[in-house]
């Protein structure tokens, strides 16, 4: 079996979560279609509340601390990302844009992106379509069709787990087709030279 990665980025802020508890719906579910697929999964999850103060530190520095430094390693060499946030007045939360606006340019461009979110009433599904999608797009990721949402009603009751499971399995069904039918990621070097020196004296 070959293998690929799937960093998940949960952005709840709250614990329990329910941007967690999704996050990890999700993750299951786009493991065992890889694995269907004749693909090793290697999930690897991301809570942005654990980073929050490194995040902060980063935006106000320019520099990123170690750890959350690796964080965003472990996000440009993933071949596959699973990002939920909550939904806050009609949009993603500031801690989960702060995160996005830390990558380095080009760090998802043409990287699968699922999307997904929560929010306290079924009215902020809009959100998916009318922030989270174009905040990815302008990434230049290639986000999957199907996005999630929950709302409060989809984790009770067997009609509304029921449907949730329904788009859950569907979008990682998606996002394991275009995961595994790419070649392995290789993420840049940030201290590799892309210029040559010809180039360099040429001023080019």
């Amino acid at each position: 079996m070959t293998e690929r990665t799937l960093a998940v980025v949960a952005g709840g802020l709250r614990q329990p979560s329910s941007t967690r508890l999704l996050a990890d719906k999700l993750a299951a579910a786009a493991g065992e279609e890889l694995t269907r697929l004749g693909v090793t999964p290697k999930i690897e999850l991301i809570e942005l509340r654990d980073h929050a103060h490194e995040i902060v530190d980063n935006l106000l520095t320019g520099f990123p601390a170690s750890t959350f430094a690796r964080v965003v390693e472990t996000v440009a060499g993933a071949d596959g990302l699973i990002a939920v946030s909550p939904i806050f007045t009609a949009s993603y939360s500031g801690l989960f844009k702060s995160f996005v606006d830390l990558l380095p340019d080009g760090t998802l461009a043409d990287k699968p992106v699922l999307i997904g979110a929560t929010g306290g009433t079924a009215r902020h599904s809009l959100a998916l379509d009318h922030a989270m999608r174009p905040l990815f797009a302008y990434t230049r990721s290639v986000v999957i069709p199907t996005g999630v949402f929950a709302a409060p009603e989809d984790w009770g009751g067997d009609e509304g787990g029921g449907r949730l499971d329904q788009r859950v399995r569907r979008a990682a069904a998606e996002l394991a087709a275009e995961v595994a039918r790419r070649d392995p990621a290789t993420p840049q070097d940030p201290f590799a030279l892309r210029t040559s020196f010809e180039e360099l004296l040429a001023g080019e």
